[in-house]
């Protein structure tokens, strides 16, 4: 069977179809059973499976619209998701993409984020590939091995949520967990032609507050329809996290078909300024570009964006993380020799750091706010490719020269390597939604993503633009036949 064949049904059509009795939840749980053990050996997205569990829980939707109840069921009722294994799911086990806690038993607890997907009705049936501690764009480790994106298995789907975009792209399920701290939900929709939606800082809660404060949950999609109706279950606060947002107010599912969008002041910016991009994708993104102001009734205005180092910024950020996912005790520095080369890296250079270079990255963060400052007070939504490239070599590293710019040459050693991907960072550090919607393909037939960016907590905007791209320009919801 090829990634195109037996196209599977939107999360939406789904649940909505479940609900009415035209679609069975067992029938549609057995399709992805069937993907999953047909392809998931070759594209590695799935790390852990309980259909079993799986099964169960279908079964006992089908009985509730056997007994009348479809209507009551949740909007999501029936459909099958996968969970990055960086995100709790009770009765899996969180491997974190690391050899340190590979062998740990399952976990108790749902996340904040999976307890609503479930209670909305969604049915969990295993944990995605990610990289260790979500640390790389490409999704390869010591402990699970190389993920394969399903345009072209010699190439990455991306990361970090990359087994989840692996698993969508292909079709094993209609909808996977995302995690987005430096563009880990939006670099893998784009390499893997997905919608990968990062809502502002606080609208879905984490178990406890962030203290990079850069990482949002979401989901891979192959809709904005899908994007919408996830967020809608999922964003509002909890206690535990001091730092979300109050409820939205408004339903996303219907801000996409309805919201007028006609006054926006709509930028264009190739390169915020900063970055190389290929020839292949900036052509693209900006023909994508043109498209949606046609569609939205504006103007596209050609923006000069002027930032602040956001590179090392996010990198002095993002180095947080590793630290709060190990235990110091049991795991540092006597087990250094089971991780991956970067977070290694990345321990050994911050061990011990002294406050004063903590400070500096932080006066760096609060330049880069005032930076994204300016750029809204001029537009109201900031169009950029997702991604610098498309998808590289599964295997990684990521590339180290784009359009015959040596990056390590004009960048420096330490952020060479991130300028794959120079554009996502902004919106976690700033706290800005994002998405990336699919702008075509190139010549070698992989996805590039267009990404729009919008004003803080202007998510339903951003949802709004991408849904008009969608119908102005629909995109193949699954990865082509190998």
């Amino acid at each position: 069977m090829g990634f195109d064949d037996a196209v599977l049904p939107s999360a939406v059509e789904a649940a909505d179809a479940i609900r009415r009795g035209e679609l069975s939840a067992l029938t549609l749980l057995e399709t992805c059973a069937t993907r999953i053990e047909a392809h998931n050996e070759a594209l590695n997205a799935f790390v852990f499976v309980d259909l079993d569990g799986a099964r169960e829980a279908a079964a006992a939707v089908d009985d509730a619209v056997a007994a009348g109840d479809g209507e009551r069921l949740g909007p999501l009722a029936g459909v099958p998701f996968g969970v990055k294994d960086l995100e709790d799911c009770a009765g899996m086990p969180t491997s974190h993409g690391s050899l340190l806690y590979r062998d740990e038993p399952p976990v108790t607890h749902d996340s904040i984020h999976v307890a609503r997907l479930r209670a909305a009705g969604a049915i969990p049936v295993g944990k995605t590939a990610a990289p260790e501690f979500g640390t790389l764009q490409y999704t390869r480790t010591r402990a699970w091995g190389v993920t394969r994106n399903p345009w072209d298995p010699s190439r990455t789907p991306g990361g970090s949520s990359g087994g989840s975009a692996a698993a969508v792209a292909a079709g094993l399920t209609p909808i996977a967990t995302a995690s987005d701290g430096g563009g880990s939900t939006r670099i893998p929709a784009s390499f893997s032609g997905l919608v990968g939606m990062k809502p502002s800082y606080g609208r879905i809660p984490h178990p406890s507050a962030d203290p990079s404060q850069t990482a949002v949950y979401g989901v891979e999609a192959t809709t904005v329809a899908d994007a919408a109706r996830c967020l809608d279950v999922t964003a509002g606060p909890d206690d535990t996290d001091r730092t979300t947002l109050p409820p939205p107010g408004l339903r996303y599912e219907e801000a996409i078909e309805g919201l007028d969008v006609s006054g926006l002041r709509v930028g264009w910016s190739p390169d915020l300024g900063f970055a190389v991009v290929d020839p292949e994708v900036a052509e693209l993104t900006r023909a994508a570009a043109e498209e949606l102001a046609v569609a939205a009734g504006v103007a596209l205005v050609e923006h000069p964006v002027v930032l602040t180092d956001p590179v090392r910024t996010w990198l002095s950020a993002g180095v947080v993380t590793p630290w709060l996912d190990i235990d110091e005790a049991r795991h540092y520095p006597h087990r250094v020799d089971e991780l991956t080369p970067y977070v290694r890296s990345a321990l050994e250079a911050t061990h011990g750091r002294p406050v004063r270079t903590i400070v500096k990255g932080l006066r760096r963060r609060l330049q880069l706010d005032a930076d994204c400052a300016a750029i809204f007070r001029d537009v109201d939504v900031l169009l950029t490719p997702a991604t610098a490239v498309a998808a590289f070599a599964a295997e990684g590293p990521p590339p180290l020269e784009i359009a015959g710019v040596d990056l390590v040459a004009r960048y420096g050693p330490a952020a060479a390597g991130g300028m794959s991907v120079p554009f996502t960072m902004l919106a976690n550090l700033a706290w800005n939604p994002a998405c990336s919607v699919p702008a075509g393909t190139n010549s070698e037939g992989l996805p590039v993503g267009l990404q729009i960016m919008g004003r803080r907590h202007a998510d339903h905007v951003v949802l709004r633009l991408a849904r008009l791209l969608e119908r102005t320009r629909p995109w193949p919801r699954h990865a082509p036949r190998p």
